[in-house]
């Protein structure tokens, strides 16, 4: 079995590297979130947040625009650098979203975190739970299901973790499943699609705070566990996806643009 990001699963079934396999809740998966011959499918993501320590952040950042104000001085940090780790890039993608650009204009996103580093707000530690621990990263631009993740992680130590879905920048993003055209048990591979495909695989996935692809259907036939549910980080609207062409471009451009924006 191969777990990808969305690019490569494209790419991958272009290239001929997965087998054909369709789970017994295709037909369930929303159009969109899967290959129709069964070469990837999406199963779980999440979006774009702002993670935040409320005990020793005052006010918890709600907006991208908010990350600019002076009173976060060297607290906002990423879990990466957004030119090798997908969180961050996702981050940048949301910024641009929240500035004006678009799918195919990550520029705005590459300026506002120049402005953010020319503000001194800008925090070069990359998040880890440790960072968070000690201190080193009191506000976080990460996936929801890390953050969140984190929050009881850091009850346990004291810290109150709080996590908002940024209203001005609002980017989601699913991970898919394939199975290896060259699987040496291609048996074992589709059962074990079967099983993250199924209610209590999916619900899994809630556990750990990610969006499960199922979950609209799950909802919709109460076989979703409704207090993990409860949990996620609460947002508004119907998310939209970069086509494949789309993050190449967003992704060309930061391998181009981005040392000089964060290091000018």
């Amino acid at each position: 079995m191969l777990d990808l990001g969305q690019s490569f699963a494209i790419s991958g079934a272009k290239e001929g590297l997965f087998a054909p396999y369709k789970v017994q809740t295709f037909d369930k998966i929303p159009e969109g979130q899967k290959e129709p011959t069964g070469l990837w499918v999406n199963d779980y993501g999440g979006y774009v947040s702002i993670g935040c320590d409320a005990k020793q952040i005052k006010t918890c950042p709600t907006s991208f625009a908010d990350l600019l104000k002076p009173e976060y001085k060297g607290q906002v940090a990423m879990n990466g650098n957004p030119t090798e780790a997908g969180s961050a890039f996702a981050g940048v993608y949301a910024a641009a979203i929240a500035g004006g650009g678009s799918f195919d204009d990550i520029g705005p996103g590459i300026e506002f975190f120049k402005k953010l580093k020319d503000a001194g707000n800008y925090n070069p530690v990359e998040t880890t739970p440790a960072t968070i621990e000690k201190g080193e990263t009191k506000i976080s631009i990460d996936w929801d299901y890390n953050n969140a993740a984190y929050a009881p992680q850091m009850a346990a130590k004291g810290i109150d973790w709080k996590v908002n879905v940024p209203t001005d920048g609002k980017y989601f993003q699913m991970y898919a499943q394939a199975v290896n055209k060259d699987a040496p048990h291609p048996a074992a591979a589709r059962l074990w699609q079967e099983y993250l495909y199924s209610a209590e695989g999916q619900n899994l996935y809630l556990k750990g705070f990610a969006r499960p692809v199922l979950l609209p259907a799950m909802t919709a036939d109460g076989t979703v566990d409704k207090a993990l549910a409860e949990l996620l980080p609460k947002v508004e609207g119907t998310p939209t996806f970069p086509t494949s062409e789309q993050v190449d471009a967003a992704k060309a451009k930061l391998a181009t643009d981005w040392d000089a924006a964060i290091s000018g």
